[in-house]
């Protein structure tokens, strides 16, 4: 299998182990259709082995552990079982490491399918696939996301609790060893948590926030994630880019894309004034402003989030001067998301910044494995005069 690939499961029952040169733990999380955990109770583990239809199975060191899913034990309103995998040596990452998922027939151990996930270093844990519902057929997805924040990091994003780190924690995350039995509970028992991991320090104007309080201005930076009331924003969106010329009776010429990449950064396609429309019309382009005069947007670009394919994890939103104007002589810059439906403003980033380049990466929006997708500020300058030149760094910024 590919990244993004997906098979449908001939069998109820199916064994998904991860192996590699190193010992791995691996882990299951039983999800909803909000792509969240009901709560700690479905994040099966080592230390939590059994969960309604997913089972942890230990390697014992000499074979590679596996999750196994019943999908017709599955509790109503379990959508998707993710599976997850870490090294066990504490700190490291798969730099080197080659991990090989093989999803198996539980009852007769027949391989339906391998994936190998591509281009891996940093990561210290991975989503490795997904057990899914689809139309009510049960479907496996390759995924090969990676985390560098370990399994804590993973198991945050689906809403599992994970413990705070003591004051004197060292700097790194530490994997906790591998018990050999059971460990005692003693009443009342703390709740279930991931292995512990000290956030990273944000970057300067970082920090997420959702729509549940109305329209977000964003920073340079700073991400909000597109959820409302607790669901992720899956209908139609405007992303509409605006400028001004910088000197009175000045036109200025810029072009507004969006660049549509999959899992490992590979390019898919890229909507412009020269492609008004790309896959299979869930991106469509408002066509070609000549001179950035007069109020409003100056172009849209519309996405169909709910129909975009599976295989687009990753949208970059760009600006470019082809006629070699610099941003310097552009004022009021700025990028706006729009419910397309109602027309009501969602976030706003106003450019407050320039450099002499003819081209910038506004914005970017990254589908989540939980279902929703974020949308990060950017303001990043290039020297790029057409999104042709863009593809490269922009897949740099993902």
């Amino acid at each position: 299998m590919t990244p993004g690939s997906n098979i449908p499961l001939p069998v109820a029952r199916v064994a998904v182990d991860v192996a590699a040169p190193v010992r791995l733990d691996v882990s299951g999380l039983l999800l909803t259709a909000d792509g969240k955990v009901r709560s700690d109770d479905d994040f099966i583990f080592y230390n939590q082995p059994t969960g309604p239809g997913v089972t942890y199975r230990s390697g014992a060191g000499t074979a590679p552990d596996a999750i196994i899913v019943d999908t017709s034990a599955l509790p109503p309103g379990i959508e998707k079982i993710v599976v997850t995998a870490s090294p066990d040596a504490a700190g490291q990452t798969f730099q080197g490491v080659e991990p090989t998922a093989t999803i198996r027939g539980a009852d007769d151990n027949s391989v339906l399918a391998t994936f190998t996930p591509p281009q891996l270093g940093a990561e210290t844990a991975l989503v490795v696939v997904e057990i899914y519902l689809r139309n009510g057929v049960w479907k496996a997805r390759a995924v090969g996301q990676g985390y560098a924040n370990g399994l804590a990091g993973i198991a945050t994003d689906f809403g599992v609790s994970v413990e705070e780190p003591a004051a004197a924690a060292p700097a790194q995350p530490v994997a906790p060893p591998r018990p050999t039995t059971q460990p005692p509970v003693t009443p009342p028992a703390p709740p279930m948590a991931a292995p512990p991991a000290p956030p990273a320090p944000p970057a300067p104007g970082a920090g997420k926030v959702n729509l549940d309080k109305g329209r977000v201005s964003l920073q340079k930076n700073q991400t909000v994630s597109l959820v409302k009331g607790g669901s992720p924003l899956l209908s139609q969106v405007k992303m509409g880019l605006g400028w001004e010329p910088a000197y009175r009776g000045k036109d200025i010429d810029l072009d507004a894309s969006v660049i549509a990449y999959g899992p490992q950064r590979n390019h898919i396609d890229s909507c412009y004034f020269g492609k008004l429309s790309i896959v299979n019309g869930a991106i469509k382009h408002s066509g070609d402003n000549l001179t950035g005069e007069g109020g409003g947007d100056d172009e849209v670009i519309t996405v169909d989030l709910g129909r975009l394919p599976q295989e687009v994890t990753g949208l970059v939103f760009t600006v470019n001067s082809f006629s070699g104007q610099k941003f310097t002589e552009v004022a009021k810059a700025y990028c706006r998301l729009l419910d397309a439906a109602t027309g009501e403003e969602l976030v706003r980033f106003d450019l407050t910044s320039a450099e002499p380049q003819t081209g910038v990466m506004m914005a970017k929006l990254i589908r989540q494995f939980t279902g929703e997708w974020d949308m990060t500020a950017m303001g990043d300058f290039v020297k790029a005069r057409t999104v042709r030149n863009m593809v490269k760094p922009a897949a740099q910024s993902l």
